[in-house]
């Protein structure tokens, strides 16, 4: 017992766990590195792609036979030449002939091979496949000894190291691997371009990786899709590593009733279906907004994912969007690492060239000293036959007289001195050789012959001509399998791009009605029209609604809405609802969360809330007034904050921005105004109350609000049945606050109590819109400049029962030139009786003027003794 126990002890070996481990963990790495994961950078291929294409080729499968069964060609391999699961080999094979996966299929599928979608191939043994056109140029010429081979894994097979790639397939197809501690990514070509790269290469070998791209622009994948950005992609090409953005191609189809987003190009490796179970999810989560469906409608034809937008919905917003929360963008990370000389190397594009190129050298070296020993072979053995026909009876007769074979032979060679191959092939040679035209054959493949050793020898002797070889042979591919590019290469499109960058600054005019509906127009849409006109339909609206608040903005600017309780909410221009000039718009419940009973007050305008001297001036309709730091409002949340604290009684007229030293009037409904400093009115936090503007009656309340610069500024005032007069900033007296103000306006029963106060100039026109959406746009210097106490002009002709809703400033538009037919043309005599009719009224108007200047002087009188 003890005895076997020291043979035992005997047999043990000690070894050093951490040298052990180090050892055969180094072995697994190096295995994986260079017998799987890898390309190698000649030929672009991994072992068992290599494998599989060599193994078709021994089987005389190419794109002129018929298709094999995918089972046979897997059982080849896995016999011969890849001892791993046949599911790997298949794998390889399949994704080999995707032409979603790779840009030049190397395999020819016949059956099902899966699809963009994720779906797996069939499996194998219902599938059929061979070797592509293009995939023949990467075995042509194996034959002649080109490449190295080895043994197989058992050596009863002999395999190639690497296959003779008569095309740039590194580059072209690309390769994907994952190994122990590294990693390769390196994404697919355009043939054409990386041809055209090799030839500026071969005629300027110190070219720059910048110049090559000017060949090669990018990569070319096989989905197509965007490229963009310059920096990764050279920092790619330069080092060896690099990321690029890889988006989408889409179109905007814009309709009658939609705008459509069509997908037409997906990012390289993305799954059509999940991209859009993605796009699905984030619209259910509200993460994007504007998509009212999707829609897959991709056939044989190719691929189309239509995004159907609401109609308010900016699509380049919402494409914006799609980009930053899905597949629609993906970053590429190029790491085009590669086997050189069995040692996995960093490669730059140039670096990937320069090694295709020696490969190529190191081919046409071998083929052409192949085809020199072939040919000198046979030229030997010519040699032989010439000189035994020159004296063939004497050939004839030393034959006839051996006794043996052997014999023969050997008086042959000791005849004419041959070689005993030579010897061989005179015994061999058939009797029909010796005809006249047999001989006159054998005479002209010498003269062959000796033109190919001569041109071979060349070859082998001159640099240059194993280039020009090259280039012919490359210029030869591209002729026959070049094609289009399929990505589209930006080099200068922002990846970090905002929302914002992608919506115009345009001057816009927002409208909200009194049952809650805002929207946004172009300025265009108001067209200029004279004093007294009857206007034109502004917003479509229901019987019971009228536009409530009118205000020209810009869609880059921020919107704070105010609402009667005191709240404020903030919004972009470009976020609300585009509209047309007849459209009703989107009821603001979508945009402001409304709380039950409050509505919209007021709306204005904020470009910058960090600057020094800007105020916010608020108004109540029971004349209270406050001033608060627009500081104090940069912050407000989705669901809105307090903007003032309000009394019971109480409600928010109108909100304006101010430097803090303006002139604040402010005018009520019973047609007085007062005039008084913003400085009156010390600043307060954003929930203080504020202190009283004006004194009013408690049947009265404010209706307008001014802030003006100084004497020079004109204070228009509209009346609610359509009056309007403008008046000096000098004829209103200066106040302290708190005041019951001066009369601003003679309110009549023809005119109608006072409907609002602006400021106003010379170089702007005013909306006027009354409660049934009847708008009407002029020049502000057409409203007669008349003294405080008068009853106005007729501003708009309002028919029935309508009223003036609401009036806007916005500046001066030249009105457009009417182009009128012949048919049309109003005639000299109806002419002069519109004009003649102008002249009555002009006449009637001034009459009224005067006799309302007389009662205003009278009014006027009675005022001052008020005050």
């Amino acid at each position: 017992m003890s005895e076997n126990t020291d043979k035992l002890h005997d047999k043990i070996k000690e070894v050093n766990i951490t040298s052990e481990m180090k050892t055969s963990f180094l072995n697994y790495a190096m295995s994986v590195i260079v017998s799987r994961a890898l390309p190698n950078a000649k030929d672009g291929l991994k072992p068992v792609q290599r494998r599989i294409l060599y193994g078709m080729h021994e089987n005389n499968m190419y794109a002129n036979t018929a298709h094999k069964k995918s089972a046979r060609i897997v059982g080849d391999v896995m016999g011969k030449y890849h001892p791993h699961g046949d599911s790997s080999i298949y794998d390889a094979m399949v994704r080999m002939a995707q032409p979603f996966s790779y840009r030049k299929p190397l395999v020819d599928g016949h059956g099902n091979f899966g699809s963009v979608d994720g779906d797996g191939a069939a499996a194998m043994r219902y599938t059929e496949a061979r070797l592509s056109k293009i995939a023949g140029e990467m075995v042509r010429d194996i034959d002649k000894n080109t490449v190295n081979f080895v043994d197989n894994y058992d050596g009863s097979e002999r395999e190639p190291q690497v296959l003779p790639s008569r095309y740039p397939n590194l580059l072209v197809n690309g390769s994907t691997g994952i190994a122990v501690g590294m990693a390769t990514n390196i994404p697919p070509h355009n043939l054409g371009e990386v041809i055209d790269a090799i030839f500026a290469y071969l005629d300027n070998p110190d070219i720059t990786v910048l110049e090559l791209m000017q060949y090669i622009k990018g990569p070319d994948f096989p989905t197509g899709g965007q490229i963009l950005g310059i920096t990764g992609l050279r920092q790619a090409y330069e080092t060896g590593k690099g990321i690029i953005a890889v988006r989408a191609q889409h179109e905007i189809v814009e309709t009658k009733n939609r705008t459509e987003l069509i997908i037409t190009e997906i990012p390289y490796q993305v799954n059509k279906t999940t991209l859009i179970e993605r796009i699905a999810e984030v619209v259910k989560n509200k993460i994007i907004e504007g998509i009212s469906d999707l829609r897959d409608e991709s056939n044989r034809k190719g691929m189309r994912i239509v995004i159907e937008l609401r109609k308010d919905t900016n699509p380049s917003v919402t494409l914006n969007n799609l980009y930053k929360h899905t597949q629609l963008q993906t970053s590429f990370g190029i790491n085009m690492i590669a086997l050189v000389d069995g040692q996995p190397r960093l490669l730059s594009l140039k670096d990937a060239l320069t090694h295709y190129i020696a490969h190529q050298i190191e081919i046409i070296t071998r083929r052409t000293q192949f085809d020199l020993e072939k040919a000198e072979a046979r030229m030997h053995i010519l040699e032989a036959l010439v000189k035994a026909l020159n004296d063939v009876d004497n050939v004839i007769k030393i034959i006839k007289d051996a006794k043996n074979p052997e014999d023969a032979r050997n008086n042959l060679i000791a005849t004419y001195d041959f070689t005993e191959i030579q010897a061989r092939s005179i015994l061999t040679m058939q009797l029909q050789r010796l005809t006249g035209l047999e001989i006159d054959k054998i005479h002209e493949e010498a003269d062959n012959l000796a033109h190919k050793i001569t041109e071979y020898k060349q070859i082998l002797g001159d640099e240059d001509l194993k280039i020009e070889i090259i280039k012919s042979e490359l210029q030869e591919i591209k002729d026959k399998y070049d094609d289009p590019r399929m990505s589209e290469v930006n080099l200068y499109e922002d990846l970090d791009i905002d929302n914002e960058d992608l919506i115009p600054v345009e001057d816009i005019v927002v409208t909200v009605t009194n049952n809650g509906y805002i929207k946004r127009m172009n300025l265009d849409e108001y067209k200029l029209q004279n004093r007294g006109g009857v206007g034109m339909s502004g917003v479509k609206l229901h019987d019971d609604d009228f536009v409530e608040h009118i205000a020209m903005t810009s869609t880059h600017d921020f919107h704070l809405f105010f609402t009667n309780l005191g709240r404020v909410f903030k919004l972009k221009g470009y976020t609300l609802p585009s509209g047309s000039r007849q459209s009703k718009g989107v009821p603001i419940v979508n945009y402001l969360n409304f709380q039950p009973g409050e509505k919209l007050a007021s709306f204005t305008t904020i470009k910058d809330f960090d600057a020094e001297d800007h105020y916010l001036f608020f108004v109540t309709k029971r004349g209270i007034v406050k001033r608060t730091h627009i500081n104090n409002y940069k912050n407000i949340r989705q669901n809105g904050i307090i903007a003032i604290s309000l009394r019971e009684d109480d409600e928010l007229l109108v909100t304006k921005s101010t430097n803090g030293h303006k002139h604040i009037l402010l005018g009520a409904s019973n047609g007085k105004a007062i005039h008084f400093l913003e400085t009156d009115i010390r600043e307060i936090g954003r929930t203080a109350t504020g202190v009283r503007g004006m004194d009013i009656p408690d049947d009265e309340e404010i209706v307008g609000f001014a802030v003006v610069d100084g004497i020079e500024d004109d204070i228009l005032v509209i009346t609610e049945n359509g009056y309007g007069k403008r008046t000096s900033i000098t004829e209103y007296r200066l106040q302290n606050r708190g005041g019951k103000g001066v009369k601003t306006l003679n309110v009549t029963d023809k005119n109608g109590k006072l409907k609002t106060l602006r400021k106003v100039t010379n170089d702007e026109d005013i909306i006027v819109v009354s409660d049934r959406g009847i708008t009407i746009r002029m020049p502000i210097d057409q409203i007669s400049q008349t003294k405080r106490a008068t009853q106005g002009v007729r501003i708009i002709t309002l028919k029935g029962d309508q009223k003036v809703s609401t009036i806007a400033i916005v500046d001066h538009q030249e009105p457009e030139e009417e182009v009128v037919s012949n048919e049309a043309v109003v005639t000299q005599e109806q002419m002069a009786l519109s004009n003649q009719k102008k002249v009555l009224e002009v006449v009637e108007l001034e009459a009224l003027e005067e006799s309302v200047d007389e009662e205003d002087t009278k009014n006027a009188k009675q005022t001052k003794l008020d005050l």
